[in-house]
């Protein structure tokens, strides 16, 4: 059992009962899952190569590409063509990605005061995006590869029912939201 699992059941699911009211156990947010999301501008192979490669590396699962829905003519991008590639992790892997983010890329970000939320946060999921990947210590080996990177999309999902709720989760997790809804 990983660290963030075991603090999840031991801490964080006693506060969340003591601070918001459920009548079932089903109803307490939890993690459900994380994607993480890379979209190339270009249908080049070889950033979308690059790319799929980094996210293994990143996550130790596998990634799958993703193909546009719809022809966009400005991009060059026909219907069909690769446009980015994707991971999701759920269980194990991602309470480890989780524990790698906070513990190893967090505090080797240059300049970071932590992640601004938006207005309009949805309360199931939140999305942020971080841009200089090379504070990954499997990016970091590799440096000339993975230099121009595009930016990478991660998005906690859970089964929270409220803002208040999915802001106290992630927080209960110490990730370093900066928000006015803190509790």
């Amino acid at each position: 059992m990983n660290i963030l699992e075991n603090y999840y059941k031991k801490v964080i699911k006693y506060d969340l009962l003591n601070k918001f009211s459920y009548t079932r156990i089903e109803d307490i947010p939890q993690l459900k899952k994380i994607s993480l999301n890379f979209g190339c501008k270009s249908s080049d192979i070889k950033n979308l190569a690059i790319s799929l490669l980094a996210l293994e590396l990143i996550t130790g699962q596998k990634g799958v590409l993703t193909k546009s829905k719809r022809a966009n003519i400005l991009l060059k991008i026909r219907k069909g063509n690769p446009v980015g590639c994707m991971v999701v992790l759920k269980k194990n892997k991602m309470y480890d990605f989780l524990f790698k983010l906070l513990i190893d890329v967090f505090p080797n970000l240059r300049d970071f005061k932590g992640i601004h939320v938006a207005k309009r946060l949805n309360k199931t999921s939140f999305s942020f995006t971080l841009i200089d990947l090379i504070s990954f210590k499997e990016l970091e080996k590799q440096f000339y590869l993975f230099s121009n990177l595009p930016p990478l999309n991660i998005t906690f999902v859970t089964n929270a029912r409220s803002k208040k709720e999915l802001v106290y989760l992630l927080n209960s997790f110490k990730l370093p939201i900066i928000s006015r809804l803190q509790l």
